[in-house]
């Protein structure tokens, strides 16, 4: 009896150990533990810009990836991925499911302009980190006004300079007409463009908006070609790039073609608009294409392609929205990294905050992220690159901080 007694108080002593083993292995906040991490997401699987869909697919895989090694200092990810069909009211409604029931640590990746800014204010009320938001809009650097609110690509307007520096050298008696989404996404990059011009942005002698809701792009494309303008900058997500660039073609309109870089895809845009139509077509990026021959050898792409075949087996390698996803997750899991083993809301936005030179097998060259507690744009180079009709070309120069 005795010796059972003694066996027994030895049998709570070590479990009353292995408690405060486990209860002093971390601090958290809702979504974290011991055994895992909850991450919420949100993409438009479905709806006018699908296409962005498949980012949300490798973020997945790359989650699963790191889950089959053993996860992240010993958790799992619990990665959750909603539609939220590009709409707005439906972005709400999901982002309150993920935080609210769900209680994820925080959300990543949320795709689209006009979608991560009817959460903006909810995420920084909640104080969730809104993390690595996929668009570049020039909000989402803004730490003093929206501590919890993080981009991660070039923003928009950056972007529309790059364009405009280009054009000011190359065509600087061009007459250039915008086609641009009717939001805030569109409208950043026409600003972008009008900052670059300066005192020459009379240049821009035409304009014409769309919503995502119209049909097709044929009025537009129809007056922007009547305007008599020899430049043409396509300020569209993937749907509505394809139709512009073919209906260009139909209409024997052959400007200088710049073309946004969030639809510059092989597979979602250039090929379904017809190769042969966007010969010529410019536009940039941060990241390798996985399409360009020229990374065939290269250790970076080689390491992608052996991850990408392993763990998205069937998938088009070509496609670059997949190469978006998987660094995004990778700069996410980078982030939980560092966190260790105080998984809280405040300690993951701090971290994010305290990216130093992170590399990527997928980034170009030179290109890493910094990001800082007053810098929260963690990428801030990109390069031109023009369609060949089978690949993207880069050329010039690696615009951005040195």
């Amino acid at each position: 009896m005795k010796q059972s007694f003694k066996k027994l108080s030895i049998a709570i002593g070590l479990s009353l150990i292995a408690g405060a083993s486990s209860w002093a292995a971390g601090t958290y906040d809702s979504g974290a533990s011991d055994k895992e991490v909850k991450v919420g997401n949100m993409v438009p699987y479905s709806g006018p810009a699908s296409a962005y869909g498949l980012i949300g697919t490798a973020i997945s895989a790359y989650f699963k990836s790191i889950n089959d090694q053993g996860g992240i200092n010993g958790r799992k990810i619990n990665f959750i991925s909603l539609d939220d069909n590009y709409s707005p009211p439906k972005t709400v409604e999901q982002a309150r499911k993920l935080v609210e029931q769900e209680e994820v640590l925080f959300l990543m990746a949320t795709l689209g302009t006009p979608p991560n800014s009817a959460i903006h204010e909810y995420m920084n009320k909640k104080k969730v980190p809104q993390l690595f938001v996929n668009t570049g809009a020039t909000k989402w650097g803004d730490p003093a006004n929206y501590p919890w609110t993080m981009g991660l690509q070039p923003n928009y307007q950056s972007e529309g300079k790059i364009y405009a520096a280009h054009i000011l050298k190359n065509y600087p008696n061009g007459k250039i007409a915008i086609l641009f989404q009717n939001d805030d996404y569109g409208k950043d990059y026409v600003k972008g463009m009008e900052d670059g011009l300066g005192d020459k942005k009379g240049m821009i002698i035409a304009r014409a908006s769309y919503e995502t809701s119209d049909p097709t792009m044929d009025n537009q494309m129809v007056s922007l070609k009547s305007s008599g303008a020899n430049i043409f900058f396509n300020v569209t997500t993937p749907k509505f790039a394809a139709q512009a660039i073919k209906k260009a073609a139909e209409l024997g309109w052959k400007p200088v073609h710049y073309l946004n870089s969030v639809s510059a895809s092989v597979t979602s845009v250039m090929i379904p608009a017809g190769a042969e139509n966007g010969v010529g077509v410019i536009s940039s990026n941060y990241f390798k294409d996985p399409a360009d021959p020229m990374w065939a050898n290269d250790k970076g792409y080689l390491a992608y392609k052996a991850w990408f075949e392993k763990n998205m087996p069937g998938a088009d390698i070509k496609e670059g929205f997949y190469t978006s996803g998987y660094i995004h997750a990778a700069a996410t899991a980078q982030v939980i990294r560092q966190a260790g083993n105080e998984l809280t809301r405040a300690n993951i936005m701090k971290q994010a905050a305290n990216l130093k030179n992170m590399e990527n097998d997928m980034l170009l060259p030179g290109v890493k992220f910094n990001t800082s507690p007053t810098d929260f744009y963690p990428i801030e180079n990109k390069q031109l690159m023009k369609w060949n009709g089978k690949s993207w070309e880069l050329f010039g120069e690696i615009f951005g901080p040195k």
